[in-house]
C-alpha cells in the first residue's frame, strides 16, 4: 500500500509536467512516504527527514512528508522539522490534487483536469510510468479498515472503509494490462471486505456486490494474465471466494493470509474475530477448491499476555496448517492502540527468543518446500535480466510467488511470460533452466 500510494501520488506531479528523478541534488520536490505499523518504520521515516534538512536548505522548492505517520504526528512534525513544506496524511492522499492546486493553481500548467476522481486514474494516465513500477503493477481498490485489532494503528491513521468504483477498477487494470503489466496485485487495508454500499455495476452492467464478483470482472479484463491481492482478512474467506479460486486461472495459487497468533486467548486479546480452528477451516476450504496453493502469513510474538503455551499454538499452527512462509513481527506497542494502554509483559530478549525459534522454524519449512520442487517445471514472469559472464540471468517469479534465478543463453525481456526448469533450491529462492 505504501509503494502504491507513492507512486499515485507521483503519477500526479509527473501528469502536471514534472519529470521523476532518483538524484535528490535534480529534484525541486522530494516526497517522503511513510509507514506507522510499527515504531521501526516510523524512527527510519524521521531519520530520513532529519537528513534532509540539508537538501532544502539548498534552495529546493518542495519537501512533503505523506502517509500513515504523516497522519498520525500531524502538526507535531513541522514544529520537529521545520525544513518540512508539506505534510499530507494517509487520510489526505485521495484529495493530492486539490493540495497540489493550493500550492500551484492548475492554471500554471495546461489547465486539464487530468484525475477523473479521487482515486488518481483516468484517462491519459497510462504512460505516467514512474521509477519503481515494473511489469507488475498495483491496483488500489479500498482504503482504510473497519476493524479495530487492538494492537493495530491502520484504523486510526486510515480511517473507516471506502471502496472504489468498480467500473473505475476495471478500467485501470485493463489501461495497465494494455502498458504490458501482465501481472497485477489489488490492494487494500483488508482487499477482501470490498463491498460497496449502492449500485455498483462492472464491465457488462451486472452489480459488482463484493470482492468475489470483482475479482471475476478483474480476471476478464483484457490482456490480464495474472491477479493478486494483498492483504484479505478470514473473516470474508467463505464458498463464493472458494468458487472463485477453484474456477478463475488467472487468480494466482497464493495467498497471503495473515493470522497472528495461533492462540485463541491471544486472538481473542487482539480482537481477530475468529478462532484457531476457523483459521484452520479457513486454509482447508482454500486447499479443497485450488489444490498445490501456496499459503503465507504474519505471525505477532510477544504480543501482551502471550504465554509460552499460547506461543507453541503458534508454532504447532504452522504445521496444522502447512504454511508456506511468513513475516514474523516482534509486538510493537503503538500510542493509541487498545493494546498500548495496558502492559507491554514479555520480556525483549523472550520476544527476541520467540522470533528466532519462529523464523527457523519457518526457514527450514521453506527449505524443504523448495527442495521437493526440484526438476519439476514452473511458469515464471521474467521482471529483470542482467548479463552474467558469457551468459544472462533473468530474475523471474513464480505463479506461486517463488523468486527464482535463471541461466540462459540468450537475454530475454522484462515481462515476457516462460516454462522454467528448477535445477536447485538456495534458501528461499530457486535456480533453474529456460524450459
Amino acid at each position: 500500500m505504501n509503494v502504491a500510494d507513492g507512486l499515485e501520488m507521483g503519477r500526479r506531479l509527473k501528469a502536471r509536467g514534472f519529470a521523476a528523478t532518483t538524484d535528490p541534488a535534480e529534484a525541486d520536490v522530494f516526497l517522503v512516504n511513510t509507514c506507522t505499523v510499527r515504531q521501526h518504520a516510523e524512527d527510519k521515516a524521521l531519520s530520513r527527514l532529519g537528513r534532509l534538512a540539508d537538501w532544502r536548505s539548498g534552495g529546493r522548492r518542495l519537501l512533503v512528508m505523506a502517509g500513515c505517520a504523516a497522519e498520525r504526528l500531524g502538526p507535531r512534525l513541522t514544529r520537529r522539522f521545520p525544513q518540512v513544506d508539506l505534510v499530507i496524511g494517509a487520510k489526505s492522499i485521495a484529495r493530492f490534487d486539490e493540495i497540489l492546486d493550493e500550492r500551484w493553481p492548475r492554471t500554471a500548467f495546461d489547465g486539464r483536469r487530468e484525475w477523473e476522481e479521487a482515486w488518481g486514474w483516468g484517462a491519459g494516465l497510462d504512460d505516467t510510468a514512474l521509477p519503481g513500477e515494473g511489469v507488475a503493477g498495483f491496483v488500489t481498490i479500498m482504503r482504510g479498515c473497519n476493524f479495530s485489532c487492538s494492537y493495530c494503528v491502520v484504523p486510526a491513521v486510515r480511517g473507516r472503509e471506502v471502496y472504489r468504483p468498480a467500473l473505475s477498477v476495471i478500467d485501470e487494470i485493463a489501461a495497465r494490462a494494455a502498458r504490458g503489466q501482465w501481472e497485477l496485485t489489488l490492494l487494500g487495508q483488508t482487499v477482501n471486505s470490498y463491498r460497496p454500499a449502492g449500485p455498483n455495476p462492472g464491465p457488462d452492467g451486472r452489480p459488482v456486490g463484493d470482492f468475489s464478483d470483482l475479482l471475476r470482472a478483474a480476471a476478464a479484463a483484457p490482456g490480464v494474465g495474472r491477479l493478486r491481492f494483498m492483504s484479505p482478512h478470514p473473516q470474508y474467506i467463505d464458498e463464493k471466494f472458494a468458487g472463485v479460486l477453484a474456477d478463475t486461472p488467472a487468480v494466482a495459487p497464493h495467498l497471503h493470509l495473515p493470522v497472528q497468533s495461533g492462540a485463541d486467548a491471544v486472538l481473542g486479546r487482539m480482537r481477530r474475530n475468529y478462532t484457531r480452528e476457523k483459521f484452520l477451516a479457513k486454509t482447508r476450504l482454500l486447499r479443497a477448491a485450488r489444490p498445490g496453493l501456496s499459503l503465507t502469513t504474519d505471525f505477532i510474538v510477544g504480543f501482551p499476555g502471550e504465554s509460552e503455551a499460547d506461543f507453541e499454538a503458534t508454532t504447532s499452527l504452522v504445521a496444522e496448517a502447512d504454511i508456506d512462509g511468513a513475516y514474523v513481527f516482534k509486538y510493537s506497542p503503538r500510542p493509541g492502540t487498545a493494546s498500548a494502554d495496558g502492559p507491554d509483559d514479555v520480556p525483549d530478549p523472550e520476544k527476541e527468543r520467540r522470533h528466532a525459534t519462529l523464523q527457523a522454524l519457518l526457514d527450514e519449512r521453506t527449505r524443504r518446500k523448495l527442495a521437493a520442487l526440484v526438476g519439476t517445471e514452473q511458469d515464471v514472469l521474467v521482471e529483470a535480466v542482467r548479463p552474467d559472464g558469457d551468459r544472462w540471468s533473468w530474475e523471474t517469479r513464480t505463479a506461486h510467488n517463488r523468486k527464482m534465478f535463471l541461466r540462459a543463453d540468450r537475454p530475454a525481456r522484462p515481462g515476457d511470460r516462460r516454462r522454467a526448469r528448477v535445477t536447485a533450491a538456495d534458501g528461499k529462492t530457486l535456480h533453474g533452466d529456460p524450459a
